[in-house]
């Protein structure tokens, strides 16, 4: 991509799509409940789940399997009422202060959370999120030049969307974590877990009927 044209719509693609990945949604709430409950680097583990859930999204987005997705929902039914059912139990759990993601009165983070269990959430909620797919659908092909190659073209794109994703998801869990030391200083570690837990359930319902 090294045209004058391709550059331009660069310049319109990076702020367009940092402000659509800046806006609170599924999986920056996600981020946010889990900077909250579990701190950042913990994670950093559904973040990398995540981020390979919206580079397929976004690949798939530009070479059709979208449309066809797109075409007959009863695909991703399953996926989604499973995982948001998931996410909504883990917030019941959280609510309730139990479970892995709650957390203790002694306010350590609990360690037992599974890497791989964290990245299949950060997965499962990325490509399970049909308005995540319109979204990539309708975003990604006007910045595709005809006239130039592909797999250069996706290289750069999927790699500006990847790096504003994870700059975003940052910032969301550094949020979780900036209000998780605030109420850690009134000691009130059953209110953080009840916000965290909400959230949480808000997320599994998202997932499940957005």
């Amino acid at each position: 991509m090294t045209s004058a044209v391709d550059i331009a719509m660069l310049a319109v693609f990076i702020p367009t799509f940092f402000f659509v990945s800046v806006t609170p949604g599924m999986c920056m709430t996600f981020a946010m409940t889990l900077g909250m409950s579990i701190g950042v680097r913990k994670s950093l583990h559904m973040m990398w789940g995540e981020l390979i859930g919206v580079g397929l999204v976004s690949l798939a987005s530009v070479v059709g399997v979208a449309a066809i997705m797109l075409n007959y929902p009863s695909l991703f039914m399953v996926l989604k009422y499973v995982g948001g059912a998931y996410l909504f139990y883990l917030g019941i759990q959280m609510w309730l202060s139990r479970g892995k993601m709650a957390i203790p009165d002694d306010l350590s983070v609990n360690g037992n959370t599974s890497p791989l269990s964290l990245a299949t959430q950060g997965f499962v909620t990325a490509i399970a999120n049909p308005k995540g797919w319109a979204f990539m659908v309708s975003l990604l092909p006007p910045f595709i030049n005809p006239q130039a190659a592909l797999p250069p073209q996706l290289a750069v794109l999927i790699g500006i969307i990847l790096m504003t994703e994870f700059s975003c998801l940052m910032l969301y869990a550094s949020g979780g974590r900036t209000l998780r030391h605030f109420l850690q200083k009134s000691g009130n570690v059953r209110m953080m877990n009840r916000i965290a837990g909400t959230l949480m359930m808000a997320v599994g319902v998202w997932l499940a009927v957005g």
